[in-house]
């Protein structure tokens, strides 16, 4: 029981983290052409973050992308899931405030990946984690930015073509309103994608934990496993709603915490951004994020509004975007699922040694 209880701490405290880690995603580009101010801003993420749970609860009655991160590891495998994901959030925790301290926009999608799969590796070998999810997963740092710089491209020349006789201030002022609305959209699909991924950590402890003689409050009932063709995981995430609010509320306070390392690197480093230009790379982005959702695919929120500001850019010109920031985000995206993955391996390790069990 402590140790479960010692799960849904430390997830929490990830999406926490996220929250701040990942806020410059949906608002870098509000702050940088100045509609909104910082303080400002974060608060209009952190609300449309939350506002991602009743979307996902009451509309789209569903949590798809947290059942496909309950998948990733074959609980069947592991002697001891429970230390198979304190290492793997120990682990992602670590790399997310390293590298949010050192202003590079990773993934925190793929660092709970990657230590999941390094942690179960190391607890169960390979058979302990679902190749094909998280191949399917890995495979998206590359489609994720493709995607939206392809997205941000053909928007940002659409809106160019729309706008063409307009007058300039007149535009700039519009478009600055419609940033508002892109930045929540973006905000929204931000929520839905990242909030779920600790959902699914969550209700795979639950799952993993239930011959424990759970709380009520934990424990998952057999009419709703029955109802989720026998999958614990969906069944406790559909039946305990305190699942869902814990980790929209953490990650929206955690974007009220801010993340302006990072806000600099997306607002202006990767290229110079104006009004048009952030509806545009917002917009792209937010149907790319709704795009993945549909599909039940855990994506990178930084790596899809960094795709799509390149793509912004690129419409411009391409010496526009600075190339040498990007290829050094590229590194950092391709390392984190390695690194997260050994990192976490090396904390199962550690806490087996200890004898935490």
């Amino acid at each position: 029981m402590t140790l479960l209880i010692t799960i849904i701490v430390l997830a929490i405290i990830f999406d926490f983290i996220n929250g701040f880690h990942d806020a410059a995603n949906s608002i870098a580009t509000v702050v940088s052409t100045r509609v909104l101010g910082p303080l400002q801003a974060v608060l209009w993420a952190a609300a449309f973050n939350f506002v991602a749970f009743f979307i996902a609860k009451y509309i789209i009655q569903g949590f798809g992308i947290a059942s496909t991160v309950s998948k990733t590891v074959i609980l069947d495998q592991v002697g001891n899931p429970s230390t198979i994901i304190i290492a793997a959030l120990v682990a992602a925790i670590i790399w997310n405030l390293l590298t949010w301290r050192l202003g590079i926009p990773s993934s925190s999608s793929h660092t709970l990946i990657g230590g999941l799969a390094g942690a179960a590796i190391a607890g169960g070998g390979f058979e302990a984690v679902h190749t094909a999810t998280i191949l399917k997963i890995a495979s998206f740092i590359i489609l994720a930015p493709l995607i939206g710089m392809i997205a941000g491209n053909i928007i940002t020349i659409i809106t160019y073509h729309l706008a063409k006789k307009a007058k300039p201030s007149k535009a700039e002022h519009w478009f600055k309103r419609l940033q508002l609305v892109s930045s929540a959209f973006l905000s929204i699909g931000h929520g839905l994608n990242d909030s779920q991924k600790v959902m699914g950590v969550i209700a795979v402890a639950l799952a993993a934990n239930q011959a424990l003689g759970l709380p009520a409050w934990m424990e998952v009932s057999e009419a709703s496993i029955a109802a989720h063709g026998g999958d614990i995981a969906t069944a406790a995430m559909n039946e305990h709603i305190w699942i869902a609010l814990a980790c929209f509320s953490a990650i929206s306070l955690g974007t009220m915490g801010g993340g302006w390392k990072i806000m600099k690197t997306m607002g202006n480093k990767i290229t110079k951004i104006t009004p048009t230009e952030g509806f545009t790379a917002q917009t792209a982005s937010a149907i790319t994020l709704f795009i993945s959702e549909m599909f039940a695919i855990p994506v990178s929120t930084t790596h899809v509004i960094s795709g799509s500001i390149m793509g912004v850019g690129a419409v411009k010109r391409l010496s526009a975007v600075r190339w040498g920031v990007t290829i050094n985000l590229l590194w950092a995206w391709i390392l984190t699922i390695p690194v997260s993955a050994l990192l976490a391996a090396i904390t199962y390790y550690l806490i087996s040694m200890i004898g935490i069990k």
